[in-house]
């Protein structure tokens, strides 16, 4: 019988020591810490028909023209996977056609995107006149644009990633070259 209560006691006193654990719970995803660099400047002028201001730590990279008309050259951000894809086209009677194309590419981010905000650009000074659009969600590209004078020189750029799109963690870096993005916008000049 004391064998029975003593058994008794360790059993209660187990049940009491166990039931008091918390459960595990798993921990959240977490993402890696992105360091950026100090937001610097250098003039890109050569022999394109305009010029604007890129930052320090890109580069700029000639890209192959599949469509054989126009100037494509990229921003390349290589240490973050990111290019800012530029393509400058003459206007020749299709600026219609050219802003609608652009309007279009955007748009076709509709089906990832949670929203697809537009930003107008007007600097009647320098002629630059653009749209940028600012596509929120898990789409391809997150900032797309383009800038034009409405009468010879028409550029249409767009920022990707090379990495599956996640909005929770490439917002710090979409913010970050979205800055990129708007400086070059602003600093646009035709020749």
């Amino acid at each position: 019988m004391r064998i029975t209560k003593v058994r008794l006691i360790f059993l209660l006193l187990f049940v009491v020591l166990v039931a008091c654990t918390e459960s595990p719970v798993p921990k959240p995803r977490g993402y890696f810490r992105i360091s950026f660099p100090e937001k610097q400047y250098r003039l890109f002028d050569t022999i394109y028909p305009f010029t604007f201001e890129y930052p320090v730590y890109g580069s700029i990279v000639k890209e192959e023209n599949r469509q054989g008309e126009g100037e494509w050259i990229s921003v390349s951000f290589p240490a973050y996977k990111a290019k800012i894809h530029l393509s400058y086209k003459d206007i020749s009677g299709n600026l219609s056609q050219l802003t609608e194309d652009a309007r279009n590419l955007a748009y076709k981010h509709t089906y990832k995107a949670d929203a697809i905000d537009e930003q107008l650009f007007s600097n009647p000074d320098k002629r630059v006149y653009g749209i940028l659009y600012d596509i929120k969600g898990n789409s391809a590209s997150s900032v797309q644009f383009y800038v034009t004078d409405s009468s010879r020189h028409y550029l249409r750029g767009a920022l990707y990633f090379r990495c599956q799109p996640n909005k929770d963690s490439l917002a710090p870096a979409i913010d970050f070259f979205k800055a990129d993005v708007i400086h070059l916008i602003e600093t646009i000049r035709w020749k």
